[in-house]
């Protein structure tokens, strides 16, 4: 069974920098595509970044589009979020989440992951 065990999550004041992590284990990470998708209190969970099996694709929410850095190291099987730039709106719960596929591509819609991690909390102050 995939777990997902995210950390990196904490308080930074507007303009900081958080780099969050997801950990996989249980399977063969290559085999997963991953997403990280947040949710805000009283929202809808929303895509955030997606990256492919390699890491040679990625996609991103155009909220986040030039301050948020997807990336993966399959050796050491993690993928992590690198936020610039936070703005209190990103204020929300940060969930990663793996897909597992033969495609090459990123998913941006949260139906196609199978298997999510708890979360991990992201508050800016402004």
């Amino acid at each position: 069974q995939v777990q997902l065990v995210e950390s990196g999550g904490g308080l930074v004041q507007a303009g900081g920098s958080l780099r969050l992590s997801c950990a996989f284990s249980g399977r063969t990470f290559s085999m997963y595509r991953m997403g990280w998708f947040r949710q805000a209190p009283g929202k809808e969970r929303e895509f955030v970044a997606a990256v492919s099996r390699s890491g040679g694709a990625t996609y991103y929410a155009n909220s986040v589009k030039g301050r948020f850095t997807i990336s993966r190291d399959n050796a050491k099987t993690t993928v992590y979020l690198q936020m610039h730039s936070l703005k209190p709106e990103d204020t929300a719960l940060y969930y990663c989440a793996a897909d597992y596929t033969v495609n090459s591509g990123t998913n941006s819609s949260p139906n196609v992951y199978e298997y999510w991690g708890q979360g991990t909390q992201v508050t800016v102050s402004s």
